[in-house]
């Protein structure tokens, strides 16, 4: 979001940071903040409430502060709704002001799954438990603190879903 940031600090999923302490992992930067007095880490949600980690509210750009919770994610995530349309590794950071509920830093996850391939029955499995994960799965999704997709986005999921092929050919 910064050019900045880019140019100093850098993308992706280690940086270069100018100073303090990193950590592998959510287990690694949780270890480093409760060995340092007055540290800010970031980590998954699920795994900061399951070992009782404060988390911090943060100010988006209605300037409302906002704790993060599966809701507020879900609001970041409807706010992208047209770009995601677009491209769905739009990122669901720094949502506009008129989503005034959202967590400004929230993300997305991916399965990453070949378009093509051979064994018939492990791409019909792996396809049905996508499908259900972005379908019926979506109900249990604020119990384990992730945020549910919008419909939106669900249905897109859905369509990408029906691209995928056996040996070329569509799954029945």
């Amino acid at each position: 979001m910064s050019d900045e940031w880019k140019t100093k600090v850098g993308k992706g999923s280690q940086v270069s940071w100018p100073t303090g302490n990193g950590g592998k992992g959510s287990e690694g930067v949780t270890g480093q903040v409760r060995q340092s007095p007055g540290a800010i880490g970031y980590v998954d949600l699920t795994y900061a409430l399951q070992n009782n980690l404060p988390v911090a509210s943060i100010r988006n750009q209605a300037g409302t502060y906002v704790v993060p919770t599966a809701k507020a994610a879900s609001a970041a995530i409807a706010s992208f709704a047209p770009d995601l349309a677009k491209d769905v590794r739009t990122p669901i950071v720094n949502p506009p002001a008129t989503a005034t509920d959202a967590y400004p830093i929230s993300g997305l996850t991916f399965f990453i799954i070949p378009k093509d391939g051979t064994d018939s029955a492990k791409r019909t499995a792996l396809r049905n438990f996508v499908q259900y994960v972005v379908t019926d799965g979506q109900a249990t999704a604020s119990e384990l603190n992730y945020a549910p997709l919008p419909d939106a986005i669900k249905a897109q999921d859905e369509q990408t879903l029906k691209q995928l092929t056996i040996n070329g050919q569509p799954i029945q």
